[in-house]
């Protein structure tokens, strides 16, 4: 009992950490931003996804290197998409007024859409290399190069996007914080991106200890717990993002976070030296592949036909598809995941 309680208490000590921290990425990465001049539609979407995605890419690093545990390497990213998707449904309900699809420039359906992408194409990989007769790149399936340019593909079309559009309206703003330097800004966001790191590197051995603890499933825990922890710096910028009114930037960074997700599972493939990642993990992960791809695909749907009826005034019929579908894959993985 007493190793379990320290177990779990180790894992809240790891959410602390990358919680604190992504506070401070946020409101660090909002400075660098005004200070420099450049988008913050762009900035949300390059700096802050990407940064606010190190947990995953250090849990998964760390998680087929030093932890030796592929599943929750694979089981973090799909789960970390699903649960980036999940919450937008959070988003949803806490735009009391009005549904949140109402208030978000379409101009996001464009990230979803290639997360559909590249989510998809990953899970069909996953599903491909159950097959040890299909070829490799040494230790690393043919997938990871493909995924890596697509990614490069997806962000210099959305760059492109991002400049023909008018500005965001969080681009109005003046200079709020006279007080510090460009410098200082980066030292600071530089700090906090540290503490991240710092943090998933422990977070794989914990989830391992907690599986054992528990008697959970490997794939449960990286898709569920795991990837709930590794997501906190996603929903402390986006939260604070949809506070100060500048709702393109929540969504942008949830649908940007994904497309690093999936690239992270490249970077995973690179370091997992035994073959091939998807040769090596439970096929039950691509459930959350496909239900990252339903989900993505429902949020397109609410961005296009933008429902203004909330049900019980609270969520649109989009966010309660969203919830159905989330509340079935961790169903699923609890049940089958292994």
């Amino acid at each position: 009992m007493q190793d379990i309680a320290v177990v779990w208490l180790s894992l809240l000590a790891s959410l602390a950490v990358i919680g604190v921290a992504g506070v401070r990425l946020s409101r660090y990465g909002d400075i660098i931003a005004e200070k420099s001049g450049m988008s913050r539609g762009w900035v949300g979407l390059i700096l802050l996804a990407s940064v606010t995605s190190l947990p995953e890419l250090v849990t998964g690093v760390s998680a087929v290197t030093v932890a030796g545990v592929p599943d929750i390497a694979v089981g973090n990213i799909f789960g970390a998409c699903v649960f980036n998707l999940g919450f937008i449904v959070v988003l949803d309900f806490l735009c009391r007024k009005e549904s949140i699809y109402t208030r978000v420039r379409q101009g996001n359906v464009l990230a979803a859409g290639y997360g559909v992408a590249l989510i998809g194409f990953a899970g069909f990989n996953l599903l491909l290399y159950r097959d040890a007769a299909i070829p490799a790149l040494g230790h690393v399936g043919l997938y990871s190069p493909i995924i890596l340019l697509l990614y490069v593909l997806a962000m210099r079309s959305l760059y492109r996007h991002e400049k023909a559009q008018v500005a965001d309206a969080v681009e109005d703003r003046v200079d709020s914080h006279p007080q510090m330097s460009l410098s200082q800004a980066i030292r600071g966001y530089a700090v906090a991106a540290l503490a991240v790191v710092a943090a998933g590197i422990w977070l794989p051995q914990v989830a391992a200890d907690l599986a054992a603890a528990m008697g959970w499933k490997q794939s449960f825990v990286g898709t569920l717990f795991v990837a709930a922890v590794t997501t906190t710096p996603e929903i402390v910028v986006t939260v604070s993002a949809l506070r100060m009114g500048a709702v393109d930037l929540a969504i942008g960074n949830l649908f940007g976070s994904n497309l690093f997700n999936v690239a992270i599972l490249a970077v995973d493939d690179f370091a997992y030296a035994r073959g091939p990642l998807f040769a090596d993990v439970s096929i039950s992960h691509a459930a959350s592949a496909f239900s990252a791809m339903m989900m993505s695909g429902l949020a397109i749907v609410g961005l296009v036909t933008r429902p203004t009826s909330q049900v019980l005034r609270s969520v649109s019929w989009i966010s309660l598809l969203l919830l159905a579908v989330y509340l079935l894959n961790s169903l699923f993985l609890y049940l089958y995941g292994h």
